[in-house]
């Protein structure tokens, strides 16, 4: 009976082993760039990021804490923004006790915006505990925005929307009544709660200009991009491109792209090129989230068929482009199978099907950001590259 007793505990110490090592959690990371300050201008005066530190952000969703989770978003927002003048600040509510007894805490600004110095802010909020009164971070908020210059103030919640106590919506609600429409709210939701989306999707309805996200959507270099620049910036306006100087710059494939500028040398003739120089079919082939050619491309397709026919030694590699809409994964299929169906209707039109091939990238090599309707167009797209 011992020696059953010990072989039974044996085993249950084991499993118990090994299921705390299977759930072990993971830091997460961001590959994140700030976005270039000469190509902006700043859509806000102001800003400040309110962070819940609560009890509930200790908890996991998927392989990390939600904690952990709200810092790598806190740290990828700030390592995006370019610093343009802004007055910023980090606001957290909820704490362990030995961290503050305080309810809510500005540990940074109002001042005026720092990539190191809100940086510091963040590495100060080290430890989740206690409950989550947003609504004592957002009337801080009123008083922390009060006297501050400009007209266009954003709110930025990182949260799990989860353990809120009573008067969040009030709250919300007074905030926007005293800075009206100068004010929006972007709350972030970290976790998988129903409550908790529902809950920070009312706050930003509160605040009617701005959105509600998940943390998903801003975990890669492309999703922050975007979030950024739709909250924070403004794109400059082109500048007037310089008359060329015709005698001192050549376009050696004659495709009116100078070759210090082309960055695809070497098409064909008669091939519709972009900016840059290079064979890009645009978003006209394909109605979103299809791969089925519309026909009015057809025309576009023929010019490929015949270019093709008057070069007969020039095979064609097609390159499939999406934007980030969906998953890694579905994108990658999706711009392989548009690849695919313009190769299928080249064939058809008369071509060897060995001089062609096809690649999908996703949604990795986009060509302009995703954060609005004319950039992810620009991203759906079929590059020919001819060899």
């Amino acid at each position: 009976m011992r020696l059953l007793t010990r072989s039974l505990l044996t085993i249950f110490t084991f499993l118990f082993l090994f299921g705390c090592a299977s759930q072990q959690l993971t830091i997460p990371s961001i590959d994140t760039k700030k976005l270039d300050a000469d190509n902006y201008t700043s859509k806000v005066d102001n800003f400040i990021i309110l962070f819940d530190a609560s009890s509930s952000m200790n908890h996991a969703a998927g392989q990390s804490a939600k904690f952990d989770i709200a810092k790598t978003l806190a740290y990828g927002i700030n390592s995006s923004i370019p610093e343009l003048g802004q007055t910023a600040g980090l606001r957290s509510f909820g704490h362990a006790p030995d961290l503050s007894k305080e309810k809510t805490i500005l540990f940074y600004g109002m001042e005026k915006y720092s990539t190191r110095n809100l940086d510091k802010g963040i590495d100060k909020i080290t430890k989740a505990g206690g409950y989550s009164p947003v609504n004592l971070a957002l009337d801080a908020t009123a008083d922390d925005l009060d006297g501050l210059s400009g007209d266009s103030n954003a709110v930025i919640i990182i949260s799990d929307g989860l353990d809120m106590e009573k008067g969040v919506l009030t709250s919300a609600r007074k905030l926007k009544a005293k800075y009206g429409s100068s004010i929006c709210f972007y709350p972030i939701l970290v976790g998988d709660s129903k409550d908790g989306a529902a809950l920070l999707q009312k706050i930003a309805d509160i605040g009617g200009c701005g959105f509600y996200s998940t943390a998903d959507e801003l975990m890669s270099y492309a999703g922050m991009a975007d979030f950024v620049e739709m909250v924070f910036l403004d794109e400059k306006p082109a500048s007037a491109p310089k008359a060329p100087v015709v005698s001192a710059k050549k376009d050696s494939d004659n495709d009116g792209v100078y070759d210090g500028d082309d960055k695809c040398p070497g098409t064909p003739a008669g091939a519709t090129v972009n900016a840059v120089g290079c064979w890009v079919l645009d978003n006209v082939l394909f109605d979103f989230d299809k791969s089925i050619i519309k026909s009015m491309a057809y025309p576009l397709l023929d010019d490929v068929v015949k270019i093709l026919k008057q070069n007969p030694a020039m095979n064609l590699q097609l390159n499939g482009h999406c934007d980030n809409v969906g998953t890694p994964a579905y994108n990658m299929d999706l711009s392989l199978r548009r690849a695919n169906a313009v190769r299928d209707y080249i064939v058809k039109k008369g071509i060897l099907w060995k001089r062609l091939d096809t690649q999908g990238f996703g949604f990795t090599q986009p060509v302009a950001l995703n954060g609005t309707d004319s950039g992810r167009a620009m991203n759906r797209r079929v590059e020919l590259d001819p060899s």
